[in-house]
């Protein structure tokens, strides 16, 4: 906020800085995934809601003139806007240029590996938004190698009913699944992990927070599990909040098995 300041008003400060503007929010989103700490929707400058207008008169000035309620551009920090919509019909090429746009240099396999994450994602949701991608670039393409693969999630609820969940997971070429009670849905999901696994870990903090707005929001569910008195800090997204607290808490024991432990400088990497 300081740094947009002088450069916004610098013919009032008469100062400047050396900081690179262009990468203010990447860097806002980079410290948000090292610290678990999501960023506010209303924060000045990098929070969600900072250039978005709700205002039918708002958004018609934002239209004919953006400087009427914009100070700055969101360009200006590294927010890429433009009119292509992604969705379940666009193809490889669209999907490359938007990361590309979004500031990712990714290798033909990690492309190949998020262009799939999309595609299953669109299926799911009717419009992808950046936060979207972001997420799958930060959680299913930049992570450590799988030891543990979700194969398999299905949970039994209700009023009155002992919540109980299966888990399938594969191993290298195997296949293991069992099931288990809990107090709750998704203390049954990780108990259910904890026996295909293996490892007993103690939750030492879980917090869920949804990447896009509507009802078929991305959620982003972030775990940090104790073991032998180690912390190690997983995350996982899903349009189900079931399924995305499983992947984090695979996530989570699959950088236990890496040897990878939570560092707040490192992201346990």
């Amino acid at each position: 906020e300081v740094v947009m300041s002088l450069a916004t008003r610098k013919d009032f400060f008469d100062c400047y800085t050396g900081i690179k503007l262009d990468e203010i929010y990447r860097s806002s989103k980079l410290v948000s995934s090292l610290t678990a700490s999501p960023v506010q929707a209303n924060k000045a400058i990098v929070g969600r809601n900072a250039f978005a207008h709700e205002s039918g008169i708002h958004q018609d000035g934002v239209l004919k003139e953006r400087t009427t309620y914009e100070i700055m551009n969101p360009a200006t920090i590294g927010i890429v806007m433009d009119g292509i919509v992604l969705g379940k019909h666009s193809g490889r090429h669209a999907f490359k240029e938007r990361m590309e746009q979004l500031g990712f240099d990714l290798t033909e396999e990690e492309l190949g590996i998020a262009f799939e994450k999309f595609k299953d994602l669109a299926d799911r949701k009717k419009t992808i938004s950046d936060s979207d991608l972001e997420a799958i670039v930060e959680h299913e393409v930049k992570t450590v190698p799988e030891i543990f693969t979700l194969e398999k999630i299905q949970i039994y609820t209700g009023t009155n009913i002992i919540p109980t969940a299966t888990v399938g997971v594969k191993v290298e070429d195997k296949y293991v699944e069992d099931a288990s009670c809990g107090d709750g849905p998704v203390d049954a999901v990780f108990k259910a992990i904890e026996k295909v696994t293996g490892f007993h870990v103690e939750l030492a903090h879980y917090s869920l927070n949804a990447i896009s707005g509507g009802k078929d929001a991305v959620g982003e569910v972030t775990v940090k599990v104790e073991y032998n008195n180690n912390l190690y800090l997983g995350r996982g997204i899903s349009t189900d909040i079931l399924e995305a607290s499983a992947r984090a808490y695979l996530s989570a024991i699959n950088k236990l098995v890496n040897g990878k432990r939570e560092d707040p400088f490192t992201n346990g990497n």
